[in-house]
């Protein structure tokens, strides 16, 4: 007994219709390149204008904790137009690219990786905060285990960030006399922390530094930063 085929029938957008109602359930059959064709052309010019409802977001997702801790950061300056709190939320999420490598000033040196803006904050100071006792203390035992070197930052009068054995690349910035930096204190959630910030343009492997602002003392710490208004001295 012999069945008459079904008539193939298309849809509107040029594609066959399918008799069984799946496409596997048919096997395999080819597409006419013409269908094909029109097939891409309706389905390319429906990607080029998406609905407005359907649009995909550009903008980067942050994580759960992410989102908390700038939620976190946002409160605790709502009705306030302090900027540096803004910038010091953006340093914190989006760090600038540096690297500490042999310098021409003393030993080591911080160099920026990426041209960064005047008055933008670089890298905050971090390390332990400690008082003006443990200090002293800690100065003293520095010397015994014959570090030549300690990197303490005082923040007011009763506090100082020790970076000695605890810290990030800011320890390794050095003075100049015209320094391309400065360093500010700012306060972030009832703390106070050290930032520094962009005093001019900074170029591409330009080292970062700043004026130590040293106190006057008798025994002099000779300046090697090289500037053409150098004061010689470091205090």
């Amino acid at each position: 007994t012999s069945f008459s085929t079904p008539k193939k029938k298309k849809r509107d957008d040029g594609m066959r219709e399918h008799v069984t109602g799946c496409a596997r359930s048919e096997g395999y059959y080819k597409i006419d390149k013409k269908d094909k064709l029109k097939y891409l052309n309706n389905s390319r010019a429906f990607a080029e204008e998406p609905p407005a409802d359907t649009q995909v977001r550009t903008r980067p997702l942050l994580s759960a904790g992410r989102r908390s801790e700038q939620r976190r950061l946002l409160s605790s300056f709502t009705g306030s137009c302090d900027s540096d709190l803004l910038k010091f939320n953006q340093l914190k999420f989006r760090k600038k690219k540096l690297k500490f490598c042999k310098s021409h000033i003393h030993d080591w040196g911080l160099f920026a990786m990426e041209p960064i803006a005047a008055d933008e904050m670089v890298i905050e100071y971090v390390g332990q905060n400690i008082r003006q006792v443990i200090a002293d203390m800690r100065e003293k035992r520095y010397e015994d285990e014959g570090i030549g070197s300690s990197y303490m930052f005082r923040v007011d009068h009763d506090t100082i960030i020790d970076a000695t054995k605890c810290g990030n690349f800011a320890r390794f910035i050095n003075h100049s006399c015209n320094p391309n930096c400065y360093a500010k204190v700012i306060t972030v959630e009832s703390q106070k922390k050290i930032v520094i910030y962009s005093k001019q343009h900074i170029n591409v492997n330009e080292e970062i530094t700043y004026d130590y602002k040293f106190p006057i003392e008798d025994v002099k710490i000779p300046c090697l930063c090289g500037s053409e208004n150098c004061r010689g001295t470091l205090n």
